[in-house]
């Protein structure tokens, strides 16, 4: 996977054909990173991401983006990983050619800890792991963020109450 200008939207992380998953620790992504590779997903087609790195990546990201990435999801998304990032969480992206390989990568890791999978498509960011006792999704918009399905509407809500 490539990191350009391709893959952002109004200066927010935006990769486009690809499956962002975040783990609740660097181990559960290593795991992952194996299991994928043995469903031939390897090399270029998958990156792992610490969370330190994407923590700076995102603080920069939202300090500089434009205005316009408030408009669709991207913002509440950078926002949500950022909390995620903040309790340690790790990240791979993952090329995803059809929406059929996103749920065959979603399948493949949900077993080993994946928190989220969000599969990014052209005009859709689409939520792939659904967990016993998530709350319904409410609408979401800009002006009221990212449904984390959790009572505080809070990511790090959702991510606290999962087991280790």
């Amino acid at each position: 996977m490539t990191d350009n200008a391709d893959n952002h939207s109004f200066g927010i992380f935006k990769p486009v054909g690809h499956v962002v998953i975040s783990f609740p620790g660097g181990d559960a992504a290593q795991q992952a990173l194996q299991a994928l590779a043995g469903i031939g997903i390897d090399g270029e087609q998958v990156r792992h991401v610490s969370a330190a790195d994407m923590r700076l990546r995102l603080e920069e990201e939202i300090a500089a983006a434009s205005p316009l990435a408030s408009v669709g999801q991207e913002m509440n998304l950078a926002r949500a990983q950022l909390e995620l990032a903040r309790l340690g969480y790790h990240w791979l992206v993952v090329r995803a050619r059809s929406d059929g390989r996103a749920f065959q990568i979603a399948d493949c890791v949900k077993p080993l800890g994946a928190e989220r999978a969000q599969y990014y498509g052209h005009f859709v960011i689409e939520e792939l792991i659904a967990h016993p006792g998530d709350a319904s999704q409410v609408a979401e918009s800009p002006d009221r963020g990212l449904d984390a399905e959790t009572r505080s509407g809070l990511e790090g809500e959702r991510a606290l109450k999962r087991p280790a």
